[in-house]
């Protein structure tokens, strides 16, 4: 099902797989090369990456040995791949693991038990090998069967998560969780401290119940710029987003239209000396331009050591208040995704997976001011869901992208056409897998959304 030689199509069933400082130290984050063009020629693969074995298929474990109550969070959490494989295979052998079933025990609701409450500083995380931490706030009055919202707040230079916990914790009642990992440099745009605010997110849900749909992120002056940047590369993981006293320079503004789905608040003192009100007011500025809503508090407060770089009391309760009304979509019917080239993963229920030459991201986000980033070259992808199941699709520099479907946005006892710019790229029914199901859950570390079919169109020049 194609047209022409612009898309050809495939549904894959993988086995798968101050100012100027603060600018200055802001471009010092963006090594861009090039990323060469990705042939149409495709393998299977499966969850790790390696090709998907063609031989003959190993003995399956006894699947009724065990309840797919038991089996599916062992898949789900093993650390072991091969150990994973095995334990995937038992669970489609099972008798009982039919599409219903599975996504039954996928959604169960987690028993969680009695956790330590209050102030909790220097709580430990694992990154890359190393031990990080964070400070978290509990309230006291916490029951493990109610699901409460979790605010991420990243700390300015010179400070640490802990030294937040104290200010934030008083401030936020008995509301909200609260976590501030600690980035020792502050330095919250490099990759490293990317993985330290998802590491820390996965360690508080897996001791406390979250609510999926009320992930906050804020931060001040670099804490900031952080929540900025990685609010954008990750907008449908969030909210809301908050930056306060902070800004991003103008070649960053292309991701801003990821924020599309996402709430924001923006923070900024009208007499900030470290980094001016101008940096906020243009990125709203662009926000306006794009459509993007938002809301924006510049304050007159000043501080006798801080000036007006600092986050006043005064403004937290609304900017609580507001976080008390805003409820992540899971499942929003329209989405854009810009990309660099090394952030091409999944972004909600699209993923771009191969592009022409882009811009690139380093490990560290050093900046080497190549042609890409002062011409702004990106991928980007946006995908709309009409009526009929009919997903009108727009691509720039895309040579590949799947999307990840369920229920909550197709009728699966329909076709489903997929127009790839102004071109039919796929027409006809998809079947939902459980294999997709379990494999996309355990890639993702993720129970809350739950994509049963993967549609994969290849983009040709």
């Amino acid at each position: 099902m194609s047209c022409g030689n612009t898309c050809r199509q495939r549904v894959i069933v993988h086995r798968e797989t101050c100012a100027r400082c603060a600018l200055a130290m802001l471009l010092q984050f963006v090594f861009f090369v090039g990323l060469p063009l990705v042939g149409s020629l495709s393998v299977a693969v499966d969850a790790w990456g390696q090709a998907a074995p063609s031989g003959p298929e190993t003995a399956q474990p006894q699947a009724s040995a065990q309840s797919l109550e038991t089996l599916i969070p062992q898949y789900l959490t093993v650390e072991d791949r091969e150990e994973a494989e095995s334990l995937l295979q038992a669970i489609l052998a099972h008798p009982q693991a039919n599409l219903e079933r599975v996504s039954e025990v996928l959604r169960e609701r987690r028993i969680y038990e009695a956790a330590p409450v209050g102030m909790l500083p220097s709580q430990q995380v694992r990154v890359r090998g190393k031990t990080l931490s964070y400070g978290l706030f509990v309230p006291p009055a916490y029951d493990p069967e109610v699901p409460l919202p979790l605010v991420v707040c990243l700390h300015g230079a010179g400070f640490t998560g802990d030294s937040y916990l104290e200010r934030w914790a008083k401030r936020l009642g008995e509301s909200h969780i609260l976590a501030c990992p600690t980035s020792m440099a502050g330095t919250w745009w490099t990759r490293s401290s990317e993985e330290l605010v998802f590491a820390t997110i996965r360690n508080v849900r897996a001791r406390y119940r979250i609510d999926p749909d009320r992930i906050y992120l804020t931060g001040m002056s670099n804490g900031g710029i952080g929540a900025w940047i990685i609010g954008m590369h990750h907008a449908p993981r969030f909210a809301a987003v908050a930056p306060m006293a902070s800004g991003i320079d103008d070649v960053l503004f292309p991701f801003l239209e990821n924020l599309r789905h996402t709430s924001l608040y923006v923070i900024h003192g009208a007499r900030d000396q470290i980094m001016p009100v101008w940096l906020s007011r243009n990125v709203t500025n662009e926000l306006a331009r794009l459509g993007i809503a938002y809301t924006y508090r510049e304050h007159e407060w000043s501080h006798p050591h801080a000036g007006g770089h600092f986050f006043p009391r005064q403004e937290l309760p609304a900017l609580v208040k507001w976080f008390d009304h805003q409820r992540r979509d899971p499942y929003p019917r329209k989405l854009t995704v810009v990309r660099d080239a090394s952030h091409l993963t999944d972004f909600g229920w699209v993923r771009i997976d191969a592009t022409d030459r882009i811009a690139m991201f380093s490990e560290q986000l050093i900046d080497q001011h190549g042609d890409l980033i002062k011409n702004k070259v990106y991928a980007k992808l946006a995908v709309d869901v009409r009526d009929g199941n009919h997903l009108e699709v727009r691509t720039d520099r895309v040579r590949r992208y799947t999307l990840f479907l369920n229920d909550k946005l197709i009728d699966f006892s329909r076709p489903v056409t997929v127009v790839t710019d102004g071109r039919t790229s796929f027409q006809g029914p998809v079947t939902p897998q459980v294999e997709t199901l379990l494999r996309e859950a355990r890639r993702r570390q993720d129970v809350d959304t739950l994509f049963s079919v993967k549609v994969t169109i290849d983009v040709s020049p």
